[in-house]
């Protein structure tokens, strides 16, 4: 169990997080869930700069990213990860409440892994992040760490 990869949440809004947190507290995962409230923190921990410089090495299993989000919003931080060949491999869900069409084709020309539309109504929103954190916490498999430095 030591070796599951944590999942880096992205979600500047309280109510989001919150039911984020919950939603994946019910499923039940042994990850941990690592908490960054902007796009500049995000990059920061992926790349262990700033505050995170001590965090442990290595990946997490996905990265659950919120596109509207204060310093860097979600499409210049998915442009970076997706940029970056030693972060390119890192699994990139955009989750947002934005049904712009726009959007949503600049993500996927970006790379993102998936792009899910937050559901307006509660349970379907908590079954929805529910269904993410098995699926990207559990079933995927990832691709192997990199060596570590």
């Amino acid at each position: 169990m030591a070796d599951l990869r944590p999942i880096l949440l992205v979600e500047d809004s309280p109510q989001d997080l919150e039911l984020t947190l919950a939603a994946l507290a019910k499923c039940q995962l042994a990850n941990e869930i690592v908490v960054t409230r902007d796009g500049a923190q995000a990059l920061d921990w992926l790349q262990r700069k700033g505050e995170f410089t001590d965090r442990t090495a290595g990946d997490p299993a996905v990265v659950l990213l919120d596109l509207k989000l204060p310093k860097l919003d979600g499409l210049e931080v998915l442009e970076r990860v997706k940029g970056d060949e030693h972060m390119r491999s890192i699994p990139v869900v955009m989750l947002t409440s934005s049904r712009e069409e726009k959007d949503l084709v600049r993500s996927y020309q970006l790379g993102v892994n998936a792009f899910v539309v937050k559901p307006v109504e509660f349970r379907e929103f908590f079954e929805a992040i529910q269904d993410l954190g098995v699926f990207w916490g559990i079933l995927n498999e990832p691709p192997p760490r990199a060596a570590k430095s």
